[in-house]
């Protein structure tokens, strides 16, 4: 079209065009500006999809981390109980032939915890009255009320 138009106008002066090469468009202004906003928008939305990719990544990473410190937490306590319990069981078998029941040492356990239960109540500043049974039948109670409890739970699997 450009060049058809350039023989056209120039034949009338002796020129002949057997090629013509366009350098430079200059649109309409409006198409510019038309133009330049719809490649801000691409822009924007990329960098939007960039950001919540990224976001997604942190909380992601932010999630596993959580996952392995809880993990990792839940080991140590597993590791502290299986001390303490072989702590306790030596040292109540020290010197003795007599073996202890799983029972018995689940009551001793549990009874080490009931204390320590006590122990971090009372350094909270925080607690101002705690109304707990407290004597020797009371940590057997306990004792008997979870043992039903587990029971029952592991029986409606």
């Amino acid at each position: 079209a450009v060049q058809h138009k350039l023989t056209e106008e120039m034949s009338n002066y002796g020129f002949q065009i057997h090629k013509a090469l366009v350098t430079e468009l200059v649109p309409n202004q409006e198409v510019v500006r038309s133009m330049n906003e719809i490649n801000k928008q691409k822009r924007l939305r990329d960098a939007s999809i960039m950001a919540a990719e990224a976001e997604k990544v942190k909380v992601v990473k932010a999630a596993e981390a959580s996952a392995d410190a809880a993990q990792l937490q839940g080991e140590g306590i597993a590791r502290q109980r299986r001390a303490i319990i072989d702590g306790l069981r030596d040292s109540i078998t020290h010197g003795t032939q007599e073996n202890l029941s799983t029972e018995k040492i689940s009551e001793l356990l549990l009874i080490t915890q009931y204390f320590e239960t006590l122990r971090d109540i009372a350094a909270q500043s925080r607690a101002q009255t705690v109304f707990l049974p407290h004597s020797a039948s009371a940590v057997s109670d306990v004792a008997s009320q979870i043992r039903g409890g587990v029971m029952s739970g592991g029986s409606r699997r």
